[in-house]
């Protein structure tokens, strides 16, 4: 497994990390016992995966991943988990006080005495200064008493496409985050253009999360997407095929779609590791057989960019 430096926190993680959100959460939503839960991180433990991605809110992914890791040397592995930082009810930001109480479960459930990458989850532009004003104090100060050991905030995609709360925070308060959680794939390419150069200037760690998920690797989802990319004039009829729009690139050592999704994923040096969701040994050992080279014919990957890369839209 390739190993890559997480920014400014100098912690080394495995190009691949497992994440426990998304459509699977470790196996909740397909009825995975909690025998099917430990064999799936085992086997990614055993493969060199370090880095496990979960949140307050993916189900019961935090208690499920400490049971799962009970046992384990606590050096041998990162957690990384994030708190919503908001009321959805009252669509309000929420104060220091339940930040404290959250992250204090989130050590009980994940059977740690603390958490590698503490993340706000899903900060959008127009609560980053309240967030940072009122919140990244209580966070620093949990830094402080070593309960996490990095600070960071990820994006909200589905809401935020273009990705501005991260450019945001990036652009103004580069000294305050060790990490950001960002998406970046084939059909998402345009935190390339500012956020990326931001991170790799400031020493900030990358995680890349969704980045081979819904459309990528579902050949009808993805060719309507490009059909309606097309037919919008976001992109010429004649650049991509109707049918099996990127299958050009399963050539050489790339092998399917998908594969090719997590090469061009990890490509960028700025991103230290990449999310996969996947609840399947069998899929997490394909992942990161395709990670042991992170990069695409470099005429593939200039076509990819060339075609795909102004597009800022949820994908």
């Amino acid at each position: 497994m390739i190993k890559r430096v997480l920014g400014k926190t100098g912690m080394e993680v495995s190009l691949l990390s497992l994440g426990t959100g998304g459509a699977r959460q470790l196996g909740q939503t397909i009825g995975h016992s909690i025998y099917d839960q430990k064999r799936l991180v085992k086997a990614a433990l055993d493969i060199g995966v370090n880095v496990f991605d979960t949140a307050t809110h993916y189900g019961d992914s935090e208690s499920i991943l400490g049971e799962c890791l009970s046992g384990i040397p606590r050096d041998s592995f990162l957690l990384c988990t994030k708190w919503p930082a908001r009321d959805e009810v009252n669509n309000t930001i929420d104060d220091h006080t339940k930040l404290i109480k959250s992250i204090e479960k989130s050590l009980e459930r994940l059977q740690t005495d603390y958490i590698d990458i503490m993340l706000f989850h899903g900060i959008m532009p127009h609560e980053y200064d309240l967030i940072v004003e009122s919140l990244y104090p209580t966070m620093e100060r949990l830094k402080y008493e070593g309960k996490i050991r990095s600070i960071g905030f990820s994006s909200r995609f589905s809401e935020d496409p273009g990705q501005k709360g991260i450019e945001l925070g990036l652009s103004k308060h580069p000294e305050l985050w060790d990490v950001v959680m960002l998406k970046y794939g084939i059909l998402n390419q345009s935190a390339a253009a500012k956020i990326l150069p931001l991170a790799r200037n400031h020493n900030i760690g990358v995680i890349n999360m969704a980045a081979v998920r819904v459309k990528l690797p579902d050949p009808i989802l993805l060719e309507q997407l490009i059909s309606k990319w097309k037919s919008s004039g976001l992109i010429d009829n004649d650049s991509l095929p109707t049918n099996n729009p990127l299958g050009w690139l399963v050539k050489d050592n790339v092998k399917s779609v998908i594969e090719a999704g997590y090469k061009f994923a990890a490509e960028p040096s700025s991103i230290s590791t990449v999310l996969t969701g996947t609840a399947s040994v069998e899929h997490l050992k394909m992942n990161v057989e395709s990670m042991k080279e992170p990069s695409l014919i470099e005429d593939h990957m200039d076509r990819l960019k060339a075609t795909l890369s102004h597009i800022i839209e949820y994908a």
